[in-house]
């Protein structure tokens, strides 16, 4: 196998960091050396991270190989996405305006509100009572 012929793209979500390698194939995705139906159980989740190639409409034509790590599912999954339209765009600069309009190519900044001292949570409370 050529380096050559091998993309890459550092995704992030949450807590979560993947590292994509993306090669000419058939399609098939390999996360941490497990399917993507081994990994991700949840349906939902595996759309997501083929989301990419279904605006591209390069599904067939690539070989994932993802190692993620951190986090839980949902950022996992996200980080994946991210570092997938990274690499499609380093493979090919013409996506970018279709990766960039289905908001593929920004790092999601939401994360986990820190827990506030004298209370229940990031936001809820302790019961008020009056008497």
């Amino acid at each position: 196998m050529s380096e050559a012929l091998r993309n890459y793209g550092t995704g992030r979500r949450k807590c979560s960091t993947a590292r994509v390698f993306l090669r000419p194939g058939s399609g098939e995705v390999t996360v941490n050396g497990r399917t993507l139906e081994d990994f991700f159980h949840n349906p939902t989740l595996r759309m997501i991270v083929r989301q990419p190639f279904l605006v591209t409409e390069t599904s067939e034509k690539f070989d994932i190989e993802a190692t993620v790590s951190g986090g839980g599912n949902a950022g996992q999954a996200g980080a994946v996405r991210h570092g997938i339209a990274r690499a499609l765009l380093q493979g090919d600069p013409e996506l970018r305006e279709r990766l960039k309009a289905a908001g593929f190519l920004t790092r999601d900044p939401r994360k986990k509100e820190r827990k506030k001292y004298g209370q229940k949570g990031a936001r809820a409370r302790f019961q008020f009572s009056k008497r």
